[in-house]
C-alpha cells in the first residue's frame, strides 16, 4: 500500500508521519511518499520523516519527490495539505480586509475567500493526476483549507474524496480530560460546516454530559476556549467551534486585528525556528514548538482517518462529506462536518436532529457563499465572485464587496490568472 502526501514539506508533516509511524500495525504501508514543489523544504522535512520512522522502526520506506505524477502513481490514499502563496498570502488574507473595515482571517470571512480563490484550481489540478495515476478507487484527503469549499469542488468534480479537520478531534479531547474519562468513550452531536459547526451532545456510555459541562466551572473553561462569553453558551445550549468567535464577536475581533493583532505574522516566525529544529541531524521526534503552530491531533485524525478508509475499521470519524439530506435546510450538493463511522466505502454519517434557527439560518448563509465562491474560482467571473461576498455574512454590503474584490485580486493577481483575461487579450 502506497500513500502519497502533497505538500510534505509543510511544518505540519513531521507530525503526521509519527501518527503513521504509531499505525504500522494495522495499516501496512510499503511507501510513504512526500511531494513538495519546494525542493529545499521538502529535503529538510524528508530528513527529518526518516530519522522519525527508524526510531519508531518503521517497516517501509519514505520517498521524497517534487515531481507530482510520480507521487501519485499507483497511491491508494493522497493526503492533500498545501498552502497556495505560502504563509506570505496569508499574511494579505489576514490584514486586507482591515482597510476596509472587515475581519482578517485566512478561512473566514473575506481572507478565507481569497485563498479558495487561490486554491481550488490548483487542488483540481492535482487531484486530475490522482485520477489519472492513482490506484482505481484512491481516497483524496483535503486537509488544504478552506476545507469544506476545497472538498465541494473535488466532489463536484466527481473526485472520490472527504475533508478532515482537527477542531472535532480537539474538542473531543479536551471534553475528556475535563469529563475524567477515556476520548474513545466520548461522541459529539458535531455537526454544521468546516470551521462553522457546534457540538450539541458531548454522550459518554450513552449518556449526554454536556449539561453538565456547560455549567460552573466548566463552562467558563470551554467560553475562554472558544473566546466567547460563557452567556453566548447557555443560550445557544451548546459549545461552538472557536471559529464562531469571528461570528459572534465581529467588532471585538477586528478591533483586535486593527491593533496590530495577526495570527499569520506568528506562524512565520514559528515556522522559521521549526525548519531550523528540523534541520538537526539528531532530531528525531516532533519538537514541542510544533504545538504552537495550531493542527493539534492531526496526526492521530488523519492517520485514523486513512486506515479507516483502507482497511474498513469502522471508527467513528468527523468528516466533511456531502450533505445528501443529513441537515435539513440545506442542498444536498452541500458539504457538512458531521460524525461518521468511516469504512472502505467511505463515510457513513450519524443522522443528526434539525438544527434550531440560529444555526440553521447562519450555516445556509455561508453555505451560498461557498457555492458562489466554487463557481467564482472556476470561472473567474468578477461578478460571481462580488455575489459570493455579498453573501459572506462578514461582508455583506455591495459596495464594500466591490471595492474589497478589486483589492483581493491584486493582490493575488499572480495566482489568479482566470480573473485577468481580458486584460491578456487586450494586450
Amino acid at each position: 500500500m502506497k500513500i502519497t502526501v502533497v505538500g510534505g514539506g509543510s511544518t505540519y508533516t513531521p507530525e503526521l508521519i509519527e501518527g503513521f509511524a504509531r499505525r504500522a500495525d494495522v495499516l501496512p504501508v510499503y511507501e510513504l511518499v512526500l511531494h513538495d514543489i519546494n525542493a529545499e523544504r521538502l529535503d529538510v522535512i524528508g530528513g527529518l520523516a526518516r530519522r522519525i520512522l527508524a526510531r519508531h522502526g518503521y517497516p517501509g520506506r519514505l520517498t521524497t519527490t517534487t515531481d507530482l505524477a510520480q507521487a501519485v502513481d499507483g497511491a491508494a490514499a493522497v493526503l492533500v495539505q498545501l498552502r497556495v502563496g505560502g504563509q506570505a498570502a496569508r499574511l494579505v488574507d489576514e490584514t486586507l480586509p482591515n482597510d476596509f473595515g472587515l475581519l482578517g482571517q485566512e478561512t473566514t470571512g473575506p481572507g478565507g475567500f481569497a485563498k479558495a480563490l487561490r486554491t481550488v484550481p490548483v487542488v483540481l489540478d492535482i487531484a486530475e493526476e490522482v485520477r489519472r495515476r492513482a490506484q482505481p478507487g484512491a481516497w483524496i484527503v483535503d486537509f488544504t483549507n478552506p476545507v469544506g469549499i476545497v472538498t465541494r469542488a473535488l466532489q463536484d468534480a466527481g473526485h472520490r474524496a472527504v475533508g478532515l479537520c482537527n477542531v472535532a478531534i480537539k474538542f473531543q479531547r479536551q471534553l475528556a480530560a475535563l469529563l475524567d474519562t477515556d476520548p474513545d468513550r466520548v461522541r459529539l452531536g458535531h455537526a454544521g460546516l468546516n470551521h462553522l459547526s457546534w457540538i450539541r451532545s458531548v454522550t459518554v456510555d450513552g449518556l449526554d454530559r454536556l449539561p453538565d459541562l456547560l455549567t460552573g466551572k466548566t463552562l467558563d473553561e470551554l467560553a475562554a476556549q472558544v473566546r466567547l462569553p460563557a452567556g453566548a453558551l447557555r443560550d445557544l445550549g451548546a459549545i461552538p467551534s472557536y471559529y464562531l468567535h469571528y461570528f459572534y464577536c465581529t467588532q471585538e475581533e477586528i478591533r483586535t486585528q486593527q491593533a496590530g493583532a495577526h495570527r499569520a505574522e506568528q506562524v512565520l516566525v514559528i515556522e522559521k525556528e521549526l525548519l531550523t529544529l528540523y534541520a538537526d541531524p539528531a532530531l528525531d521526534s516532533k519538537p514541542d514548538l510544533l504545538k504552537q503552530r495550531g493542527g493539534a491531533y492531526y496526526s492521530e485524525a488523519a492517520a485514523a482517518l486513512v486506515t479507516s478508509l483502507l482497511t474498513g475499521d469502522g471508527a467513528h470519524h468527523y468528516v466533511n462529506i456531502r450533505n445528501d439530506g443529513l441537515l435539513a435546510g440545506l442542498p444536498d450538493e452541500a458539504v457538512v462536518e458531521v460524525a461518521a463511522d468511516v469504512d472502505t466505502a467511505g463515510p457513513h454519517p450519524v443522522p443528526v436532529p434539525p438544527l434550531p434557527p440560529e444555526m440553521l439560518g447562519l450555516i445556509q448563509a455561508v453555505t451560498a457563499y461557498e457555492t458562489l465562491t466554487v463557481k467564482a474560482a472556476l470561472t473567474g467571473d468578477r461578478t460571481v465572485a462580488r455575489r459570493a461576498l455579498m453573501a459572506n455574512p462578514l461582508v455583506r454590503e455591495w459596495g464594500v464587496a466591490n471595492a474589497l474584490l478589486d483589492a483581493l485580486l491584486e493582490a493575488n493577481r499572480h495566482h489568479l490568472p482566470r480573473f485577468f483575461r481580458s486584460e491578456a487579450v487586450d494586450a
